[in-house]
This record gives structure tokens, C-alpha cells and sequence, in this order.
């Protein structure tokens, strides 16, 4: 399938209408007009019209593509039998390779379980009905990262205020803590992205930290739980690296269901994210955390939505199709540069 046909797919996704809500609106907020929000939680409420409810036989679901999508995949079968176990239904993974296509996946119901990274949590409950209910974390609470800025010990930065001029690694649009937080963060610090330094964007965490560790950028802000993970696999040797810069706590990626999923269905799947608790590995694959922890969108997510404002993101269907439209163009230049080494 080509690219212009996939975007052509994604922006029908976007623009098809669907059944009205059975009785009037009284308030939706900032959600697309498909979706009420008449209990002021802003998330979508579940649809008035109980025909407009949805049982499905099979439950598909999926965690954030922001790292490989295969390792995840393994992590969550454990959970995914739990899930299955507690609802009754086949539990199917289904493996999403960017962000706009995991919401358009659920605003389109192929998908009705889902675990969305930071950022694009907000696209996900502004225009797929999206209600997160659970972050992963312990028995204290949710788990949390923060926005580190890390540079080499020798590259002679040790402030933020040193950053101006420097090659500095955002990571990719949607990224909260690789992009948004810092646009939002920086200021306060001296220092103020594409003002002060010219943003190059590498496209992953993992890649501007190996960057930054190879001397490819001076310095790149990046999410502290991709950081630990990386020098625990000894992928890099925190040895060379420094942190100049941290952030309060952010949440981790949102799990949660589509908002028209039948009521007593999500009673299953809310039971089954508060009664699970993670194997071994999983614990291990997810630095430490043993169970979901319940959180809320309207609450625990204030603080992004900060950010998202600050930096002019908005949570719109524009805004999902530009997103898409990053990502295509990340993946036609990659593509690109595979083909011209191979001449």
C-alpha cells in the first residue's frame, strides 16, 4: 500500500461521519464532535444509545510503537491471557508502527485496548474516545519518568544555558519529553529550542542518546526511563554521560479501552488492569513495575496538557494528520538513505 493511500485512508478515518448520540450534547469541551463529555472528566462518555455499544468477540490490543513493537508484544502475553481470562474474550495483539496509526486504529474500532505513550494520549482521548484508566507503576502509585538533558562529560557543557549554538537531538514531534516538554521546559531555563540552537530531530530516544554518546550531537533531551534502561542493557556507559538537566515526574504511557465499549464489558477490563500483577520479566522489562496503577486523564495528565498548550499543540484532527504526515515522510527519508547505501 503507498503512502498517499494510507494518508488517504487515515484522513477518511478522520473526516467520515458517524451515528449522532442518541439524545443532544450538552457539553463536549475540546473532544471531536463525535464524542460527549457531559460528566466535565474530559474524556469521552460511553454513548447514550445503548445500540451504539460494543461487544466484540475478539478484543484487539496494543501498546505504543514508540520502541520495537515485537518486544512488547512479548511482554504483554501474560497479561493479554489474563485479560482474556477476565473477560471471556480472545485477546489478539495487533502491531501499530506509528502514532496516528494507533489512534486512527481505535477511532476506526479495529482497536479496543490500547497503551498510548505520553504524548499522543491526547490525540488518542481528544479524537478516538480514548479513556486511559491505568499507567504502570507499584503499590506507592503510578510510574513516572522525567525529561533529563544528557550530554558527553568532555563536550565541555554544563549548564542549559551552554547549550546555545550546540547540535542539540529533539526527538520527534510528538514526543513529550523528547520535544514538547522541552519547547515548554526550556525557557525557564535560559534557553529556548530553535532560538537557541537549532533542533535536529533523530527520531527515537534511544537513537539521540547514542548520539550523544557517540558525539553526533552535543547534548539531546530525552525520557530518563529509556536512559536507565539503555545503560542497564550496557548499550551506553553512563561513565561518559552527564545529566545537566531534570524534570519533575511525568506519567508513563496510558493504558486504557475505547469509550463505546459495552459498560459491563469495561467493568471486566478495569478489573482485569486492577487485579493483574506483572511476571518476572515483565517487571524487569518495565523497570521495576509490578501492576497498573489507576490514574486519570483530567488529573494525572494536567501537566502534559500544560505542555501541549504552551508549545501550540493541539489535540485536533489537523494536528494527528500533520503527525502523519512526520512519520511518513521519516519513513520515506529512511527508506531513501537504505536504498542509496545499498549502491
Amino acid at each position: 500500500m503507498n503512502k498517499l493511500y494510507k494518508g488517504l485512508l487515515l484522513a477518511g478515518a478522520l473526516t467520515v461521519p458517524t451515528l449522532a448520540i442518541a439524545d443532544e450534547c450538552t457539553n463536549r469541551g475540546v473532544l471531536d464532535d463525535r464524542y460527549c463529555d457531559e460528566n466535565n472528566d474530559l474524556v469521552a462518555d460511553s454513548p447514550k444509545d445503548p445500540e451504539q455499544w460494543r461487544d466484540p468477540s475478539t478484543l484487539v490490543f496494543t501498546y505504543t510503537p514508540v520502541e520495537d513493537p515485537a518486544v512488547y508484544k512479548d511482554a504483554f502475553k501474560d497479561f493479554q491471557e489474563h485479560l482474556s481470562k477476565v473477560t471471556g474474550k480472545r485477546v489478539v495483539y495487533y502491531t501499530v508502527h506509528s502514532n496516528s496509526a494507533q489512534v486512527e486504529a481505535m477511532r476506526s474500532g479495529r482497536l479496543h485496548i490500547a497503551g498510548f505513550s505520553t504524548g499522543p494520549t491526547g490525540y488518542a482521548v481528544n479524537l478516538a474516545g480514548y479513556v486511559p484508566i491505568a499507567v504502570k507503576g507499584t503499590a506507592e502509585g503510578f510510574q513516572g519518568y522525567n525529561l533529563i538533558t544528557i550530554t558527553r562529560k568532555d563536550s565541555g557543557i554544563d549548564e542549559m544555558a551552554d547549550l546555545k549554538g550546540k547540535k542539540v537531538a529533539h526527538t520527534s514531534a510528538s514526543s513529550n519529553s523528547g520535544n514538547l516538554a522541552p519547547r515548554a521546559l526550556f525557557p525557564a531555563q535560559g534557553i529556548v529550542p530553535d532560538k537557541d540552537y537549532k533542533v535536529l530531530y533523530s527520531g527515537k530516544h534511544d537513537q539521540s542518546i547514542l548520539g550523544v554518546f557517540n558525539g553526533d550531537y552535543d547534548a539531546a533531551p530525552v525520557a530518563s526511563d529509556v536512559y536507565d534502561r539503555m545503560v542497564a542493557a550496557d548499550r551506553v556507559d553512563d561513565e561518559n554521560i552527564k545529566i545537566i538537566y531534570r524534570s519533575p515526574k511525568f506519567p508513563t504511557s496510558a493504558f486504557g479501552y475505547a469509550n463505546d465499549l459495552n459498560p459491563e464489558l469495561v467493568k471486566k477490563i478495569e478489573s482485569a488492569f486492577s487485579t493483574y500483577r506483572f511476571t518476572p520479566e515483565m517487571s524487569a522489562t518495565f523497570k521495576g513495575a509490578d501492576r497498573f496503577a489507576p490514574i486519570t486523564y483530567k488529573q494525572d495528565w494536567g501537566v502534559i496538557r500544560d505542555i501541549a498548550h504552551a508549545t501550540g499543540t493541539a489535540y485536533t484532527k489537523a494536528g494527528l494528520q500533520k503527525l502523519a504526515e512526520q512519520n511518513a515522510a521519516k519513513k520515506a527519508a529512511k527508506k531513501a538513505a537504505a536504498l542509496a547505501a545499498e549502491k
